[in-house]
């Protein structure tokens, strides 16, 4: 078995430059084979979160890159012995001896046998805050998606034995998405969701951009990824057709009034876009003048007197409140809005008020202002954040976990802090709920650290055996969120 693993360990070595999409550094400029010895090149500049990185990517124990890089010379970690060796002021090399036969015989072409490998080791899933895109191909023919379901082109190409898709889609595998040749290309379709991807063709063993895409991303190590949205909307304003240009314009690409321009149809104006889940406020430039969309009867005062079109893209959540029928208005105002206090008008009804709101999967803080301008907490929700005077409500849509802490009932204060909210100690407030304190959050998928404050004294989470050491001496609990 030891055997087994020092040879995918060295493969995955040699083969790393080939996989420039699913990591952070350049492979040949840190790991390379040298005389039977395999040599890491460190450097000593980078922070704690870049060698973290270089442990993960590189599967070095981390307890042999910290005696590393508090400069022993000389490390045995299960049985096998490292040499450090300063090169610079900055840089030192980390080696070891391997045993093995010739390698030699590795070729580009043995990329494909590492496919389980990678799959288990790499999460390149995108982040969650994109907000909107659109393509831009040279020919629509290009890429087209239709019911959930992308189809890929690439034109010519007759000569190539054989082309792979490989993106964030599915992991940057190597092997799993083959291509169709026809007479005109090559082909492939797949199932596929609304949103952003990342890709890249493996044309004969070759990692290429798509030529026929002008949207491009660079991949952190001197590479670019192509980029392709499967659109879930369609913009469209009809008549107009003598306009010379129209442009979207809204609160997702903060109404920029010249970046979105739309395309030109037999019946007017159409633009395909993504957009993540929430409610958005639009309107259409024509020629230079600002106008709402006549299809769309939703339409909302932006607090300053002007209207803009409304557009919900997913499910609602209903805000309520209960009473205050004395006030002639109640409004809602929360950090997806950007706490604006005149914008979203609730609806009276006969216990309160209530405003369906679409947002998208996160965490959201807000509060209702009632008559005469008072700004109020929601009297019905038990999850706060902040001190003080500075106390709002908080609300999780699409919760994925729950923090639960079954100890401390005698405590007057608990929060719940971690990386997902950069460590602030005023978020996030939890509360006593069947002999526990919990507090349920929503979680982008990836390894979180956390902490508990128990009336001020910061601890780990007693039911979670996972921890890490901290740059302050003491410890982390490790939550981990899966896609």
């Amino acid at each position: 078995m030891k055997n087994t693993t020092t040879y995918i360990f060295i493969l995955f070595c040699l083969l790393l430059p080939y996989f420039g999409a699913a990591q952070q550094y350049d492979p040949k400029k840190v790991c390379h084979l040298d005389n039977g010895n395999i040599i890491f090149k460190l450097d000593k500049r980078w922070n704690q979160k870049q060698k973290k990185e270089i442990s993960r990517l590189f599967d070095l124990d981390s307890t042999l890159l910290a005696k590393a890089y508090q400069g022993n010379n000389e490390i045995t970690i299960r049985k096998e012995k490292w040499m450090v060796k300063n090169i610079d002021k900055y840089t030192f090399e980390l080696s070891k001896v391997i045993n093995s036969t010739s390698i030699s015989h590795i070729n580009a072409n043995d990329i494909f046998i590492m496919d389980e490998f990678l799959n288990n080791n790499y999460n390149t899933t995108l982040k969650e805050n994109t907000i909107y895109g659109i393509n831009s191909f040279k020919d629509i023919s290009l890429f087209q998606y239709r019911n959930y379901v992308a189809r890929f082109f690439i034109p010519g190409q007759r000569q190539v034995r054989n082309i792979y898709l490989s993106g964030s889609f599915n992991n940057w595998t190597t092997a799993q998405l083959p291509m169709h040749k026809t007479d005109s290309g090559w082909v492939v379709n797949i199932k596929l969701p609304p949103g952003k991807y990342l890709y890249k063709y493996i044309i004969d063993g070759r990692w290429t951009e798509d030529p026929n895409n002008n949207l491009r991303e660079r991949d952190g190590h001197g590479g670019r990824n192509s980029v392709v949205y499967c659109i879930n909307h369609i913009f469209q304003l009809p008549e107009y057709r003598h306009a010379n240009k129209v442009v979207l314009a809204g609160s997702f690409n903060g109404f920029n009034g010249n970046e979105l321009k739309m395309y030109r149809t037999t019946r007017g104006w159409a633009l395909p876009v993504y957009l993540k889940e929430g409610t958005y406020t639009y309107k259409y430039v024509v020629d230079g003048n600002w106008i709402t969309d006549p299809t769309n009867k939703i339409t909302r005062n932006d607090g300053g007197g002007h209207l803009n079109s409304v557009l919900g893209m997913g499910e609602p959540y209903i805000f309520q409140l209960k009473g205050y029928n004395d006030s002639k208005h109640v409004y809602l105002a929360g950090n997806f809005n950007g706490w604006n206090p005149k914008e979203l008008e609730m609806v009276k009804t006969p216990t309160g008020w209530k405003l369906p709101y679409i947002l998208a999967p996160g965490m959201y803080q807000y509060k209702f202002i009632v008559k005469e301008g008072h700004w109020i907490v929601d009297p019905e929700n038990p999850y706060s954040v902040g001190s003080g005077d500075f106390i709002n409500s908080v609300v999780a849509i699409k919760p994925n976990h729950t923090f639960i802490l079954k100890q401390f009932q005698n405590a007057g204060i608990v929060i719940v802090t971690g990386s997902f909210n950069n460590w602030n100690p005023d978020e996030y407030w939890m509360i006593r709920k069947n002999g526990s304190w919990v507090f349920p959050i929503y979680l982008p998928a990836g390894k979180h650290t956390y902490k508990f404050i128990v009336d001020k004294k910061w601890i780990i989470d007693p039911s979670n055996k996972l921890f890490e050491a901290n740059d302050v001496g003491s410890s982390n609990s490790i939550l981990w969120i899966e896609p």
